[in-house]
């Protein structure tokens, strides 16, 4: 009975990824990588059911993993929550977010890269953490700062009226903001401290990835694919 209910989670995982490929919200393939980035994997998490993660390693097959077990790539499954897990690989532990990029994880002596394919429109989307709180970044090089709504400001716990309050030109015209200081912004397995931000007094539909995060990436162009590697 439990290797059936195993099979059926496997079975709907597939369908639930295929879904997400043909609405190109994730796209896994191997980062085309000079000698350097030879030992690194770049790792997804399709679907969590449970105790069990199903990951996606290199764009290759699923792989349903219980806490504990490895993939024949060496990528070992350590925790799972609800919308991500913890994994090992090379001597480094990464967070991967449900439906989020892949993430390429090096070994301990490498960077972590995070691979954005755009889709249909050509504008990068991620799943992250601003202060540990879940949010969807769409990233925009024309932002000066990352910025965020102020409801999305509340949840991660940003107490923006003690920031430095201005105004900002939007499409819908002026309104008021406060610059901020992050405590951290995260995509896949790359976390920055201590970023600017701005909090705008009306909603957003998503946190926009501005320069006071980019500016601390060397950023890479692949065709559709945008590669993020962290310098400091």
């Amino acid at each position: 009975m439990a290797q059936s209910i195993i099979e059926m989670f496997e079975r709907l995982a597939v369908k639930v990824w295929k879904v997400i490929c043909c609405r190109a919200c994730v796209l896994l393939a191997s980062v085309v990588a000079g000698p350097d980035m030879a030992l690194g994997n770049d790792v997804a998490l399709a679907g969590v059911f449970g105790s069990r993660a199903v990951l996606v390693v290199n764009g290759g097959p699923l792989r349903t993993l219980a806490v504990g077990q490895r993939t024949p790539e060496g990528v070992k499954l350590l925790d799972v929550s609800s919308d991500f897990v913890l994994v090992e690989s090379g001597g480094r532990t990464s967070r991967i977010e449900l439906n989020g990029s892949a993430v390429r994880i090096e070994s301990a002596t490498g960077d972590v890269v995070v691979s954005l394919v755009a889709d249909s429109m050509g504008h990068h989307f991620s799943n992250g953490r601003i202060n540990g709180a879940a949010m969807r970044f769409l990233v925009d090089t024309g932002a000066s700062m990352v910025s965020i709504g102020l409801s999305d400001a509340r949840r991660a716990g940003i107490d923006y009226r003690r920031g430095t309050a201005g105004q900002a030109q939007t499409a819908s015209g002026r309104v008021a903001v406060w610059q901020v200081r992050l405590d951290t912004v995260q995509i896949g397995g790359i976390t920055l401290r201590g970023v600017e931000g701005l909090v705008h007094e009306n909603e957003l539909p998503f946190v926009l990835l501005g320069m006071s995060f980019l500016n601390r990436m060397d950023m890479q162009r692949e065709r559709e694919r945008l590669i993020l590697r962290k310098r400091y």
